[in-house]
């Protein structure tokens, strides 16, 4: 992202909105020419962009529950991501329009065992979703009122009650992400299971989240009064958190490759088996080399973190890499086949809700200060003068 003046922030909204709705109009055509290619793209979108706003929603919850100067500094950025939940529920409507063409077990039930189709049908599936959405609006708002409130009346008893519901919220997200996770992404290949999968999507939504913090903060770093509380030691906190959860995420997905390898089983093994032969044996290359340890590296140097420049370099990375993987764990399920040629569409359809997403972002982190008044640990002031550097 450029660094506009937050007060000359209008136009950069603008293009954006333009951006994606050129794309939003390529996606259409894509509708019209192959709309079996066109369902999965979107889907590969919608999970990427949902990724970035619940994974922003996990992190103000984290934060508000362990506190740290870390999350000061980009409270105001989590807090406007979650306020795009309504939008990406009205996001999720395509994928209702397109289920049959995208889960074989929705147009026919036959491909599924007698045990799953209580819990696979389309009737369940919406009503499921809508209790999803309704949870984490549910969760972004009472989070976002109650830090303006805090804001304009002191720490307490906002504070302690943003605190007492992150530790609930934290539970609910976790097991409506798993249920969700399942519904949208595993249940492609209805037969295929793994008790880590939610996991992984998890980890992903908050490498995701953080990488993009991390992209706005160093954006932003001139404008007051973030400027006076952005400093190195900021980002080199931010660094380690952008490792933590990179170790994370390879943590899980490795655990479970190695446990379904191990097992050998065969309602398990052809998941990995479409993901490791022919052409997608690179992109799992790819992935274990620039998803994990290019970064992981790169983030052990004290100096890159301490950097901004470098820091959003590998941040944006990892934001690339995280859409690889989706298309990795998305693009296999086709039923008629991945086709190179259609590939446009699988770029376009993220760039048509990006741009909308960016632009509402903006729109709504410049609707309140960049800095809280008040950090969990205490009273930090906006306007605060001095910042140690240890």
């Amino acid at each position: 992202m450029p660094s506009p003046s937050f007060a000359d922030r209008r136009p950069f909204e603008q293009r954006s909105l333009v951006v994606g709705a050129v794309a939003g109009a390529l996606c259409l055509v894509g509708v019209i020419l192959n709309p079996g290619q066109f369902y999965y793209a979107y889907l590969l979108a919608f999970v990427f962009w949902l990724g970035i706003t619940l994974g922003s929603l996990g992190l103000l919850m984290i934060q508000h529950l362990s506190g740290g100067a870390w999350g000061f500094v980009i409270r105001r950025q989590l807090e406007a991501a979650t306020r795009l939940l309504p939008l990406m529920a009205v996001l999720v409507l395509p994928v209702f329009v397109g289920m049959r063409t995208l889960y074989p077990w929705a147009r026919d039930a036959e491909v599924i065992v007698q045990s799953k189709r209580i819990y696979l049908n389309v009737p369940f599936f919406v009503v499921r979703t809508f209790i999803y959405f309704a949870v984490w609006i549910a969760l972004a708002r009472l989070l976002n009122r109650w830090s303006l409130e805090q804001d304009e009346r002191g720490e307490e008893p906002a504070g302690h009650r943003m605190r007492a519901l992150s530790g609930g919220g934290l539970l609910l997200y976790i097991v409506t992400m798993t249920f969700a996770s399942i519904d949208w992404i595993m249940s492609l290949e209805p037969h295929w299971f793994s008790t880590i999968f939610s996991v992984i999507i998890i980890g992903g939504q908050g490498l995701s989240a953080l990488a993009v913090a991390i992209i706005v903060l160093a954006a932003l770093a001139n404008e007051k009064p973030l400027a006076e509380v952005a400093a190195p030691v900021r980002f080199h906190d931010l660094g380690n958190l952008l490792l933590a959860f990179l170790m994370l995420w390879a943590y899980f997905s490795f655990s479970q490759f190695l446990i379904i390898w191990s097992g050998n089983l065969p309602e398990e093994i052809p998941w990995y088996v479409h993901r490791t032969q022919s052409s997608w044996q690179w992109i799992s290359i790819a992935l274990v080399i620039f998803h994990f340890a290019v970064p992981f590296l790169l983030l052990l140097s004290r100096a890159t973190k301490r950097v901004s420049r470098t820091l959003v370099k590998v941040a944006a990375g990892i934001l690339v890499m995280r859409m690889v993987e989706l298309f990795w764990i998305i693009a296999p399920e086709r039923p008629d086949g991945f086709h190179l040629h259609w590939l446009w569409l699988d770029l376009v359809a993220p760039i048509a809700i990006g741009g909308v997403w960016i632009s509402l972002f903006v729109r709504a982190l410049g609707n309140r200060a960049l800095l809280p008044r008040y950090g969990d640990e205490g009273a930090y002031a906006v306007h605060a003068h001095v910042v140690t550097d240890h």
